[in-house]
């Protein structure tokens, strides 16, 4: 009992010397704040001044060229003054900022740590941002990201090390220890001799999740910490189970690396591609609570949109997931399936490839160019254009080569074109302005004379040139964007006539029929768009971003070979992090395929990177040992310890019972105090309908659609597949029966919606439950 009793008084006196260092560190924050809130106003104040009085300033003089050189280098000063005010108050802002935030957490973890030849250790607290003492000498706080804090996430007591700008620093860590700290205030400590202690995540977790994700800086297991810091891969695969971190660890990374590389990399260098737009909602606070700015966010879908928008009524990936869950009575499903599924591989690729550099001798299709509904540049002139040029040449740069011959073509053109009648009339409806600019043209050349027929003439030339330059911009514009060149034709062309090769699929000619009647609708299927923007960028080139850095994919089970190898061309220096769970792979073309293998020949094996996350965070023990049993090596995922209520299933009379059983349902969750509950339904239409007949029941739920951006706190009904990477403190399964989930290829989709659940899972069915259920058997 003394023994307690004297540990008790230790622990005591500890968090108290602790709540004191808080405390003295908080004030210190708010004293900081203080004095950057005053400095950050005056600082506003002198950028407000200077835009002000810029011009009042700087003396403008153009006389000769001393003069103008003169005003040159005042301008130059000028500016080079308000540039460096402007960045001096971003600079104060983005500080202001990061104390703010730890003004309410200074930190969150401890290490003691002797460096080898030194006589005491230091005691190096982790927060988001670095903090120095008054005396500017010593840190009272190190930024999680800096390389000694990488002590905290690696070692445990004992003989530990960390890599160092001046080289690699050994020692021994005495001390690890971790705080829950809010307003100042630190609710609990304890020393811990575990890789990043289990006990406060699930301190963390045990509570109810809030809408937005929350920054888990102080939760990095060792494998996550080896995602966030590594800098060698230039592809780096996370393969996590659900709920294991994997996006957690990812938006962490970019923190580090936008720490890490600070003096050359920037925001706008990292491009996130998210599964949906409401995700990018979901995930949009945790890179500020991180200290960073958010990189850019988009989704795949949105970047062909972006490309393909214009030309084609693009289907998206929703909707060609809800014709493979719900038209398998279509008598062309079969054929569907096999196009969604070949054009999605490497195989198809390598056709495309073939195809297009076939077209390097014959079968270039152009559009002719047309005018006022004449043709000014007939197809088949450009054709023979091309065709004469050289065939050692890459078809890109010939139709460079065609296009400034067309450039050449179109002024001589435009010549002919001034004389015309129309030009007359367009003449006639100028406005004021265009006459003034005409007779500036005359006056600049020194055009006007006595004779003032001569005038009249020359003024008149001048306005033909220019109304008829004017029409001619768009045709040069097109001319300058290969617009001439029919890709839809020669994508079509691909279909109707090739005889399949070795190894294309039974159903060609199925797949031929369905692609030529899409593409001559105006409409394109989605898993056309990457192999048609495939062959347009080997024809014309490709639209490379040089400027970005990092890329990377949520989701990536979701992705084709053929998508992540679009990718990395349209991305040649950027290093790739691709994270996912192939037992989430839910869209056809992934059905047979291990996509992450595939990848590992994008970069080479020595620079591709696999890191394998199996510890599941996000749901209770009993949720995911019922959960891991649906699936093949499930065995392998090993749930946190949290306990909790086991999966309910629960059997209903008819429609109109289950529908009262969820009612109720709903509203004991939302008394127990849940605040993010999902109705999670197979597909869209069956989302819409259990939407409608709850709200009939009285049930206050929100409807989710693929159209969706935002991500809150309620009760949603949502189908499976757009709630892929989201949680909630509760699901519900909406229709669990045998005939809504009976195949065996719609396994994955189950395991999904199901694992969405954080602390509870109630499924329900009729008649006969789904096949897809874990087989009975004793949890782990």
């Amino acid at each position: 009992m003394d023994i307690q009793n004297e540990q008790e008084e230790r622990i005591t006196a500890e968090l108290a010397e602790e709540q004191k260092r808080a405390d003295r560190v908080t004030n210190h924050i708010r004293t900081k704040i203080e004095e950057l809130e005053d400095r950050l106003g005056e600082k506003r104040e002198d950028v407000v001044e200077i835009r002000r009085e810029f011009w009042d300033d700087v003396t403008v003089n153009f006389e000769d060229s001393a003069e103008a050189a003169e005003t040159a280098a005042s301008l130059k000063q000028q500016a080079e003054v308000l540039f460096e005010r402007e960045h001096s108050h971003r600079h104060a802002r983005m500080q202001l900022n990061t104390l703010r935030k730890l003004e309410q957490t200074p930190y969150f973890g401890r290490i003691d740590f002797k460096e080898d030849g030194e006589a005491d250790a230091e005691a190096v607290y982790l927060g988001v941002g670095s903090l120095l003492d008054e005396s500017g000498g010593h840190y009272l706080i190190y930024d999680w990201r800096s390389p000694i804090s990488s002590l905290y996430y690696d070692y445990s007591p004992g003989p530990a090390q960390y890599r160092a700008p001046a080289g690699t620093i050994r020692g021994e860590m005495t001390l690890k220890r971790q705080f829950v700290i809010r307003n100042g205030r630190i609710r609990s400590m304890f020393d811990t001799g575990v890789t990043i202690g289990d006990e406060l995540l699930q301190e963390l977790l045990g509570r109810h999740s809030d809408a937005q994700m929350k920054g888990i800086v102080a939760t990095i297991q060792r494998e996550q910490n080896a995602i966030i810091r590594n800098e060698r891969a230039k592809l780096l695969i996370v393969q996590g189970a659900a709920g294991s971190g994997k996006t957690s660890a990812a938006l962490q990374r970019v923190a580090y690396l936008l720490y890490r590389y600070r003096d050359s990399l920037t925001a706008d260098q990292i491009v996130l591609f998210s599964p949906n737009p409401m995700f990018n909602s979901y995930v949009a606070t945790v890179l500020p609570e991180l200290g960073e700015e958010n990189m850019q966010q988009t989704t795949y879908q949105q970047y062909l949109e972006h490309r393909l928008g214009r030309s084609f009524d693009l289907e998206d990936p929703f909707t060609q997931m809800e014709y493979t869950l719900g038209a398998s009575d279509d008598p062309d499903y079969e054929a569907r399936m096999a196009s969604i599924r070949f054009k999605s591989d490497l195989l198809f690729m390598n056709a495309i490839e073939r195809y297009a550099a076939s077209l390097g001798d014959k079968g270039l299709k152009f559009k002719p160019i047309r005018f006022r509904g004449r043709v000014l540049v007939a197809a088949e002139t450009m054709e023979e254009k091309f065709y004469e040029l050289d065939r050692s040449s890459s078809i890109p740069n010939r139709l460079k080569q065609l296009a400034e011959w067309l450039l050449k073509e179109l002024t001589r053109l435009a010549k002919l074109e001034r004389n015309k009648s129309w030009v007359e009339e367009e003449i006639e409806l100028l406005d004021k302005e265009e006459y003034i600019r005409a007779y500036n043209e005359l006056s600049r050349k020194n055009g006007y004379h006595e004779d003032s027929f001569n005038d009249f003439e020359r003024e008149k030339r001048i306005l033909s040139t220019m109304v008829v330059t004017e029409k001619f911009k768009k045709l040069r514009r097109r001319a300058k964007l290969l617009r001439f060149l029919d890709v839809p034709a020669m994508y079509r062309q691909l279909f109707a006539a090739a005889e399949p090769d070795a190894g294309f699929p039974a159903e060609w000619t199925g797949i031929c029929r369905l692609t030529i009647a899409k593409l001559e609708s105006g409409a394109m299927f989605y898993e056309d768009a990457t192999p048609y923007l495939y062959l347009k960028e080997l024809l014309e080139g490709f639209h490379t971003n040089t400027k970005v850095r990092h890329v990377f994919v949520d989701e990536a089970q979701d992705y084709s070979a053929f998508q992540f190898h679009y990718l990395k061309r349209i991305f040649p220096f950027a290093k790739m992090t691709v994270l996912g769970d192939l037992n989430q792979a839910i869209f056809a073309h992934a059905e047979y395929r291990d996509s992450f293998e595939m990848l590992k020949g994008l970069y080479g094996e020595e620079a591709t990177e696999t890191v394998a996350l199996e510890r599941s965070y996000r749901s209770t023990r009993p949720i995911v040992e019922f959960t891991s049993r649906m699936i093949a090596g499930g065995e392998r995922i090993i749930p946190f310890n949290r306990e909790g209520e086991k999966p309910s299933l629960t059997a209903a009379g008819g429609r109109t019972e289950r529908l009262r059983l969820i009612a109720e349902r709903l509203r004991e969750l939302e008394a127990e105090g849940f605040r993010s509950i999902a109705v999670i339904c197979k597909t869209a239409e069956e989302s819409r309908e259990a939407h409608s007949l709850l709200q009939e029941e009285g049930a206050a739920v929100r409807l989710v659609e693929k159209e969706t951006a935002t991500f809150g706190q309620g009760t949603v009904v949502i189908p499976s597949y757009l709630a892929k990477g989201l949680e909630f403190d509760a699901v519900i399964i909406y229709n669990a029966s045998s005939s809504v989930y009976g195949k065996e290829n719609e396994r994955k989709l189950f395991y999904t919606a199901c694992t969405r659940a954080m602390h509870e899972l109630h499924i329900y069915y009729e008649d006969r439950p789904t096949p897809l259920l874990p087989p009975p058997g004793r949890n782990r």
